[in-house]
């Protein structure tokens, strides 16, 4: 892990995590897919990006299950988070594709998730993405999601507007 809290709180340079996460996205460059690069070497991060997902809050999380064959038994897991941006004036929608694995965790979900706090996304061993998200939460508390997918994709849309363009489809990298 690069930039959570656990490694902000622990550098005396807030700088060095940030350094270091970046290091590693050139490093691995070639491994990730080109959306959850542009996505984590782009606007993840970047408080100043208005398609950054810091201090948004969550709208929704959906979860879709496309099928095919005959009986509709061969089927895959999707996820769909769309967020309201930090500035409210619009909607920041991520998509994971071909979820293989998911833990979302909140103690203490009374009051939802708070703002999205810090997150980041990294490669398996085996070349899928993992995206680590933190949200505030209450005091002494944070709810903590880890999506494990074949990529994740964003598109920001603005707010008065319901559905972004390829609701089916998002766009690929950083919108």
């Amino acid at each position: 892990m690069y930039v959570l809290s656990e490694q902000l709180d622990a550098d005396g340079d807030p700088r060095l995590p940030f350094e270091r996460y970046a290091q590693y996205l050139r490093h691995n460059r070639e491994r990730f897919p080109a959306s959850a690069h542009a996505i984590a070497s782009g606007p993840l991060l970047d408080v100043s990006d208005p398609r950054c997902p810091h201090d948004a809050w969550l709208e929704w999380a959906r979860f879709e299950e496309p099928s095919q064959g005959e009986r509709h038994e061969i089927r895959e897991l999707n996820l769909r988070v769309r967020l309201l941006s930090a500035q409210h004036d619009r909607f920041i929608e991520l998509f994971y594709p071909r979820v293989h694995a998911y833990t979302l965790s909140n103690p203490c979900s009374t009051a939802g998730h708070f703002d999205w706090r810090y997150s980041e996304i990294r490669l398996t061993a085996a070349g899928t993405v993992v995206h680590e998200i933190e949200w505030a939460g209450p005091p002494g508390t944070q709810a903590r999601w880890l999506i494990e997918a074949l990529d994740v994709r964003m598109e920001t849309f603005p707010l008065y507007r319901a559905e972004p363009a390829s609701q089916s489809q998002p766009a690929d990298g950083a919108a």
